[in-house]
C-alpha cells in the first residue's frame, strides 16, 4: 500500500512539473501584447480551438464627421473655401466608406483603404467612382463624369475623439484624362451614441 501511495504522488509530481514547465514554455513563446480571451474559445468545438486577441482594434475605427476645406490652391478654390461635408466610417479591415452631403446622383456614397503610418497617423486612398455633373442641373441629372482619387493624410488626437490633416483632390474624365486638383486641410469628430443632428450642423 505504501509502494502505490508512493507511486501516486511520484506520478502526481511530474505531472505538476510537467504542467508548469509547459506554462512556462507558452509564456516564452507568446507575445508580450498578445492576451487570451475567454470568448477566444470556440463553444462546442471538440478541439478547443485556442486563438490569440489583439489587445484592442485601432483606434481610428469608427464613424466620423468630417469637413474639407480648401487650402493652399494657387490656381482653384480659395482658401476656406467648403469642398465636402461628409459621414465616413473607418472599419477594422482596413477598408473605408464616405457618405458625402452632395446629391446622390452625383457620387454620394464612395470608399477607401487605409494604412497606419505611425502611433496616430493614417494615410486614405479614397475612391469616388463615377457620377454625374449636378452642377449644370440642379433639377436633374446632368452628364456622367469621370472618376476621382482622394488622398489623405491625418493624425487622430490623442484622446482618440478628433482627427485633422491634409487632402489632395484629383478628378479625371471618363477617359483617365486629369481635369482637376484641390488641395486643403481636413478637421473630424467622432460620432458616438450620444450624437446628435445639432451637433453635425
Amino acid at each position: 500500500m505504501k509502494t502505490i501511495s508512493k507511486m501516486l504522488r511520484a506520478g502526481l509530481g511530474f505531472v505538476l512539473i510537467g504542467a508548469f514547465l509547459a506554462a512556462m514554455a507558452a509564456a516564452q513563446c507568446g507575445t508580450p501584447t498578445a492576451k487570451l480571451h475567454k470568448q477566444a474559445w470556440r463553444v462546442g468545438d471538440p478541439t478547443a480551438l485556442l486563438t490569440q486577441a489583439a489587445d484592442r482594434e485601432e483606434p481610428i475605427v469608427g464613424m466620423w464627421h468630417v469637413n474639407f476645406t480648401a487650402k493652399g490652391n494657387e490656381a482653384g478654390p480659395p482658401d476656406g473655401t467648403p469642398i465636402d461635408n461628409a459621414l465616413v466610417l473607418w472599419h477594422s479591415d482596413r477598408t473605408e466608406m464616405m457618405a458625402s452631403d452632395r446629391p446622390a446622383q452625383d457620387g454620394q456614397i464612395c470608399m477607401g483603404v487605409w494604412e497606419k503610418t505611425g502611433k496616430l497617423t493614417y494615410k486614405l486612398n479614397h475612391m469616388p467612382w463615377l457620377a454625374n455633373d449636378t452642377a449644370n442641373a440642379p433639377s436633374g441629372i446632368g452628364n456622367p463624369t469621370g472618376p476621382v482619387r482622394l488622398v489623405q493624410e491625418i493624425t487622430l488626437s490623442r484622446d482618440g475623439t478628433h482627427y485633422s490633416g491634409t487632402f489632395t483632390l484629383d478628378a479625371y474624365d471618363l477617359s483617365g484624362n486629369p481635369i482637376g486638383h484641390v488641395v486643403g486641410v481636413i478637421s473630424a469628430t467622432r460620432i458616438t451614441i450620444n450624437t446628435t443632428v445639432g451637433d453635425l450642423l
